[in-house]
């Protein structure tokens, strides 16, 4: 679905505004509403699908040590979880044996799916350090509202499909605002997966148009960051 991510880079036009503007026109990859509390997956600029979340219930930001969600650009590092079942709890990214059904009681651990994400801007340099993923959990009794602790919740069933749908370097976008409007994604005959409409514009603001290049992870910092509970 996605191609591969290096060559979307391409498409990022930085325009040098007084409130540095990223305009970002890239027709396959994922946005993330914190107002809507919702998920959308784009091809082709046309949406293919929508998913209820749960951003951070302490904010946004990307400060170390702090459990908030950060904004903006940024791009699938890794993925963990190939062919667990749903409901399979991680713990330390490795699943443990066990297995959960949704809304157990007392219990709050990472499961199914992890899609591991690195920032892309500066406003969110230490989203890989700081274990921002993706993923599962089985509390989706708050799903649709800030529940997690700084990273993005999904229901076992809907995390497992996008997992299947999101490559490497696939592209993902955390905006305060509510989603853009966009057609739905149809097949057509004529051509494979063409939008009814031209791809769509995504507008957002970021501190820097200065990208950083990803640093590795300091392990005291994975450690301290990756408890079950995100």
């Amino acid at each position: 679905m996605f191609r591969v991510a290096s060559l979307a880079l391409l498409l990022v036009s930085l325009v040098p505004t007084a409130n540095s503007a990223i305009f970002v026109q890239i027709p396959n990859r994922v946005i993330i509403s914190v107002r809507d509390q919702k998920l959308m997956l784009l091809q082709n600029g046309a949406r293919v699908a929508t998913y209820p979340v749960s951003t951070s219930k302490f904010g946004l930001g990307d400060s170390q040590g702090q459990m908030t969600t950060p904004l903006g650009l940024l791009q699938v590092a890794k993925k963990i979880g190939d062919n667990a079942p749903t409901g399979a709890v991680f713990h330390n990214r490795r699943w443990t044996g066990e297995i959960l059904r949704p809304n157990a009681p007392g219990r709050d651990p990472i499961t199914t799916r992890i899609i591991w994400l690195r920032g892309l801007e500066t406003q969110n340099a230490h989203a890989f350090n700081r274990c921002i993923y993706i993923h599962g959990t089985a509390e989706e009794r708050t799903i649709g509202r800030p529940a997690s602790y700084g990273c993005i919740r999904m229901k076992a069933r809907d995390v497992a499909v996008l997992y299947s749908q999101l490559p490497l370097g696939a592209f993902v976008q955390i905006v305060p605002d509510r989603l853009p409007k966009v057609a739905v994604f149809k097949a057509s005959s004529a051509g494979a997966g063409t939008p009814s409409v031209s791809p769509e514009t995504w507008t957002t603001s970021a501190r820097s148009s200065r990208k950083p290049q990803p640093s590795p992870p300091n392990k005291s910092a994975v450690v301290a960051q990756n408890i079950p509970r995100a």
